[in-house]
This record gives structure tokens, C-alpha cells and sequence, in this order.
């Protein structure tokens, strides 16, 4: 079985994909089939967040590419950018993961969030995407697929990957050390 403990670089040459709904890439710790049919297992630290393009390096040096599956979702839409801007809003307020997409946005299906949106007056409908919702805005010093840290941060939450010019054991370093020791669990169930 492959074994994967880390990022590989945003431009390695993939050898395999990993296909993951939302809710399986949450899990920084999980025994998983890749495309290709092999089994992998995936020891990340503690609340890292797979995201759509991350490559992930395994011991062996092959590098796995994480896909969003497509999923069921609900696609949000408003007759103005200010309905819009309204309904991110609420749902940001109940810290709702959303995703943001150019005039919509998406989150999984919630009868109670569905009715709250159609009472805001925006439109909804049922669609199958690949979802990759927005990271929260206080990633700290965690990069995302190579962007900017410090000075212009583009990290998200639940992102643990070393950010340029750390040590990859500064597992989540807002600046001042690393507060988590390196996962060591290698067994999956």
C-alpha cells in the first residue's frame, strides 16, 4: 500500500489521482483507492483540508493529484450581486461551507439553509459538481498550491502545508513554532 505523509509541489509530475467528495477530504487520516486502483493511506496533520489540484507526495516519491467529486448540491443564485452578497452573508454566518463560483453559489443540501435563501429571494436548484468550498480567512502561514503567504496571504483554514522557506515539521506555524508533533499513526481502518 502507498504511503503519504505529505505535499508534493504544485508543478510535480502526477503519477496517479485521488477522487474525494467534500466531506472525505476533511479527514486528514483515511485508507483510500486511487484511479488507477491502488490503495493508498494518507497520514496528514490534524484538521488539514484536501483541496481540488493538492498533489501529495508518498514515501516511494510518486505524487497523487486530489480531484473534487462530483457531488449533490445546491446552487444559490439572486437576481443582483447584493442579494448575492446577502445570502454568502447568512450562510458565512452559520459557517456554512460555500463555495463561490461566478454569480452562484454552492453548498450541500440543507432543507432548513434552502428555505432560508428562498425567503432572502434568491433562486435554487439542485445540481452535481465537484465541491470545493472556500477555506476560512484565517489560514495564518499556510499556503495553498504555492500562494502567497505573509504580506498577501491566500491560505485557507485547515491548510498545514509548509509555507516557503518553513520546515515541513512547523505543522501550523502562525510565526512563532510549531504547535502539533508530526502525525506518526501508519495503521488504517
Amino acid at each position: 500500500m502507498l504511503l503519504v505523509e505529505s505535499f508534493a509541489a504544485a508543478d510535480a509530475p502526477v503519477s496517479d489521482h485521488l477522487v474525494l467528495p467534500y466531506d472525505a477530504r476533511c479527514r486528514s487520516r483515511q485508507r483510500v483507492t486511487l484511479v488507477g486502483g491502488e490503495e493508498m493511506g494518507y497520514v496528514l496533520p490534524a484538521g488539514t483540508v484536501l483541496r481540488d489540484g493538492d498533489r501529495l507526495l508518498a514515501s516511494d516519491g510518486r505524487v497523487v493529484e486530489v480531484s473534487a467529486a462530483p457531488e449533490e448540491l445546491l446552487e444559490v443564485r439572486a437576481r443582483d450581486t447584493l442579494q448575492l452578497i446577502r445570502a454568502a452573508y447568512h450562510l458565512g454566518n452559520r459557517h456554512v461551507p460555500v463555495q463561490l463560483g461566478d454569480e452562484f453559489l454552492r453548498l450541500q443540501p440543507d432543507h432548513v439553509l434552502g428555505a432560508m435563501l428562498r425567503r432572502l429571494g434568491c433562486s435554487l436548484a439542485a445540481v452535481v459538481a465537484p465541491f470545493d468550498p472556500e477555506g476560512g480567512a484565517y489560514g495564518a502561514a499556510h499556503s495553498h498550491a504555492g500562494a502567497a503567504v505573509h504580506g498577501g496571504a491566500a491560505a485557507r483554514v485547515g491548510d498545514y502545508r509548509p509555507a516557503p522557506g518553513r520546515r515541513k515539521t512547523d505543522a501550523h506555524d502562525p510565526g512563532h513554532g510549531a504547535h502539533r508533533s508530526p502525525a506518526k499513526i501508519h495503521t488504517f481502518k
